[in-house]
């Protein structure tokens, strides 16, 4: 496998210090790896696969050497600035941020799911949402299989989303201080539904990025989706009800068989020895686990899914470097 030079933009946040840790055990073929950072970060330490690395501040002359890949996370409005530059000294840049992600011409990638349109890029591709992620891994081999007409997505979202300031809230607010750094209500004790901005319609920016990302991904602007997200009081991992309606009939062993067999995917379906997916088993994991599937009696062709994943693995990291290494093979 060829070695490459890589670099992490945002490396000492969350999903930095943890596009690290998966770099190391998935043991990333790099040759060179840069970790950049705004100025306050500077001169920081950080380690991957045994190796210290030093946290230079980003500037627009950082991808003045060679750099195969560069995987971001650092905010919407760095990539806004920084990724073209990047791109236009022949950097891959995989963008974890929702700057890109419903431009025309860049790809939304979840590599189980549409690995085939990283073929596309022009030197930026889009890591989507992490809620999005983990529904559309469970939902691609059913859609393939039976077609779906209609997706209502309801979830329940862990703080760590919301990076050190949301994990603050909630381990002060444990503690009896409701201290609001990340949301306008205390999180302890409490589920909000508001994630994101509220925008002119009446949802959150992080339901509709749901909404037009499954579109996006799946390649399907005719489906039909609604969503109401919610952040609750759970350290890690979010989890999904999520509603379909198929155009096609199906059987339940059927479902649970795609299911099992499908990339990326954990069937945890035995009601009857309490065993369905959990946010605390998620964490520190790669899949996406599924489970309480059941007929939804109330229409044709409806099906209910339970849907667990880390959504800063999997929801964030690591699909981002999976994106990269389904790249590997295409460097020169």
């Amino acid at each position: 496998m060829k070695k490459i030079n890589i670099a992490v933009v945002g490396a000492t946040g969350m999903v930095g210090r943890t596009f690290l840790k998966v770099l190391e055990e998935r043991d990333f073929p790099y040759e060179n790896l840069y970790v950049f950072a705004s100025k306050k970060s500077v001169g920081q330490k950080l380690t991957c696969k045994g190796k210290e690395f030093t946290v230079e501040e980003l500037t627009e002359n950082s991808f003045d050497r060679a750099i195969d890949i560069a995987l971001f996370s650092a905010g919407g409005d760095i990539s806004k600035r920084f990724a073209p530059i990047a791109a236009s000294k022949g950097v891959i840049v995989v963008d974890n941020s929702s700057a890109w992600r419903m431009e025309k011409d860049i790809p939304l990638v979840v590599p189980e799911v549409n690995p085939e349109d990283i073929k596309w890029h022009k030197g930026i591709i889009a890591n989507p949402n992490c809620s999005t992620i983990q529904a559309v891994v469970a939902l691609k081999p059913l859609h393939d299989q039976y077609k779906i007409k209609r997706i209502v997505y309801s979830t329940y979202q862990a703080v760590s989303g919301s990076g050190v300031k949301g994990v603050a809230d909630l381990e002060e607010g444990l503690k009896g201080n409701d201290i609001l750094s990340a949301y306008p209500h205390p999180i302890a004790g409490n589920c909000l539904p508001h994630i994101d901005v509220f925008l002119e319609n009446g949802y959150t920016k992080e339901e509709m990025k749901m909404i037009n990302e499954t579109k996006k991904i799946l390649n399907d602007y005719n489906l039909k989706i609604t969503a109401t997200t919610v952040r609750v009081p759970v350290k890690n991992s979010h989890s999904e009800s999520i509603n379909i309606e198929f155009e096609k009939p199906f059987e339940l062993e059927d479902v649970k068989s795609i299911l099992k067999n499908a990339p990326g995917v954990i069937l945890q379906d035995d009601v009857a020895n309490n065993i369905y997916p959990l946010a605390r088993s998620a964490t520190g994991t790669d899949e996406v686990y599924v489970g309480r599937i059941r007929r939804d009696f109330s229409l044709e062709n409806g099906l209910n899914l339970w849907v667990v994943a880390d959504n800063i693995r999997k929801g964030a990291a690591t699909n981002t470097i999976q994106i990269a290494e389904l790249l590997i093979p295409t460097l020169k």
